[in-house]
């Protein structure tokens, strides 16, 4: 079929991988960070110049990297808003990730419609403060000349598709990005425009969501260009995940998302019910601690970094001596105890060792996202293999404990640019579509990623006993919280 690009730009970088459309074979790369000024005290900027993000892809793309392909698909960090005039120049500068200044935003929202549970009804999730429907509160309150000039709305996906088509007077996105917003229903299939006025003020004009295997346009020198999706979308559809699969991701907060026929609506505003790149749902479950709690213990018992943490938890046994560290350092999502603090349980004289607090704070992040997982499955999610993703899934602590605790085969992939391969494979479902060579229904079956898969096996019993252990503890410290 021949050559297709994706690329995935991320609130650094923008990366890009040419592929043979057929197998997904990645021929050439390149990669470019973002021209960003890093703001006084360092960190990451809360607004930038959508520019920045065309500058890092025209330097990603140099050399001729993009020569003879036919066809790029777009991923790019979610909950970045970008407000438009209505000239469609930029207002101000986009607002990117979540920061303090929208958790007040978000909290007036949800007293705004009537509560959490009004919310997960109306868009199937509730405004937190990355959201875009919770900055648009924020500009509203905050900066109300450029909030009333707004007229448009674009996600950062949706603003770069729609420059590499030359800024035409159609503007798409796709079902992902627009699960994101806080105002487009994942189980309705549409805006709640009602919900933008809530927020900002007023209607704007909103991007036309488009089929998955739909092109947003073709470009003057006939370059097909895809739906583009939001960068988790584009890495679920670059992983090759189906019904069936989960993927638990580690970061300093942890989460878990599954493939599922349906939208779930959930009225504990547990689960984020997102759409996926493929006409399907990816309802997701976060907890604010995971890596976090190993870094945390890591500091604790005076050890380097996390390989020596790991090293020091081998020396331990399942169940830690009967040692459990419910992980909730920075309060919890889930369950919801936005205020609590971690708890330590089961100290006993022969506990009170090193290695069984490491084996315990790998145990304890691990049993948190379990209980993550078990929420889906709690809603009839199917969860057969959890793909694990992040640098901590390379550590034999986290490796030796999870498929136990999760209960199911887990599948470590090699690190990849699976973002920016999943924003490939749509562009080259868009382009079979446009030849008449694939079913708009059925993406291309591209090479699985390379991953080690790890069994249960028989360290299954062992495994569920820890978790009961885990639980236990929960049940006696937060009665009833998960299931609030």
């Amino acid at each position: 079929m021949g050559i297709v690009a994706g690329l995935d730009s991320s609130p650094d970088f923008t990366r890009i991988v040419v592929c043979d459309a057929d197998t997904g074979a990645v021929l050439r790369q390149g990669y470019a960070p973002h021209p960003l000024e890093s703001p006084e005290g360092g960190g990451r900027p809360a607004d930038v110049d959508p520019q920045a993000w065309l500058l890092s892809l025209g330097e990603a793309a140099g050399g001729g990297l993009l020569e003879g392909v036919q066809a790029i698909g777009v991923s790019a960090q979610a909950n970045a808003v970008v407000p438009l005039d209505s000239q469609g120049n930029t207002v101000r500068p986009a607002m990117v990730g979540g920061d303090k200044r929208s958790q007040v935003a978000a909290a007036d929202l949800i007293d705004a419609l009537g509560g959490r549970e009004a919310w997960a009804q109306a868009v199937g999730s509730v405004p937190q403060a990355a959201q875009p429907v919770t900055k648009l509160r924020w500009l509203a309150r905050s900066e109300p000349e450029a909030a009333a000039r707004t007229a448009a709305l674009l996600q950062a996906h949706d603003w770069l598709v729609w420059q590499l088509l030359g800024r035409p007077a159609r503007r798409t996105t796709d079902r992902g990005g627009a699960s994101g917003t806080g105002y487009w229903s994942a189980a309705g299939g549409g805006y709640r425009p009602d919900l933008v006025e809530l927020a900002l003020g007023h209607q704007v004009m909103l991007p036309e969501v488009i089929g998955p295997a739909e092109a947003a346009g073709t470009t003057p020198e006939g370059l097909l260009i895809s739906a583009g999706t939001g960068e988790t979308m584009a890495a679920a559809f670059g992983l090759g995940i189906g019904l069936g699969d989960a993927v638990v991701s580690l970061g300093a907060s942890g989460s878990v998302m599954a493939v599922h026929p349906e939208a779930l609506v959930d009225r504990s505003g547990m689960i984020t019910s997102l759409a996926d790149a493929t006409g399907m749902h990816l309802p997701v479950v976060t907890t604010l601690n995971a890596v976090r709690t190993l870094r945390g213990a890591a500091e604790l018992l005076g050890v380097a970094d996390l390989e020596s943490l790991s090293e020091l938890a081998m020396k331990s046994t399942p169940g830690a001596h009967g040692l459990v560290l419910l992980p909730y350092l920075e309060g919890e999502r889930t369950p919801n105890l936005p205020h609590t603090a971690g708890t330590l349980a089961g100290l006993r004289r022969e506990s009170m060792r090193p290695e069984h607090l490491a084996r315990a704070a790998f145990e304890g992040m691990l049993c948190g996202l379990a209980d993550a997982l078990d929420v889906l499955r709690g809603r009839g999610v199917d969860v057969r293999r959890v793909f694990l993703l992040g640098a901590a899934a390379e550590l034999p602590a986290v490796q030796a404990a999870a498929p136990a605790l999760f209960g199911t085969q887990v599948v470590v992939p090699q690190p990849a640019d699976y973002a920016a391969t999943g924003a490939a494979r749509q562009a080259a479902w868009a382009l079979g579509v446009s030849q008449g060579t694939l079913d708009p229904r059925t993406p291309p079956v591209w090479q699985g990623a390379v991953a080690q898969v790890l069994e249960p096996g028989e360290e299954l019993a062992v495994g569920q006993a820890v978790r009961q252990q885990f639980v236990s503890v929960r049940e006696q410290t937060h009665p009833g919280a998960l299931h609030a």
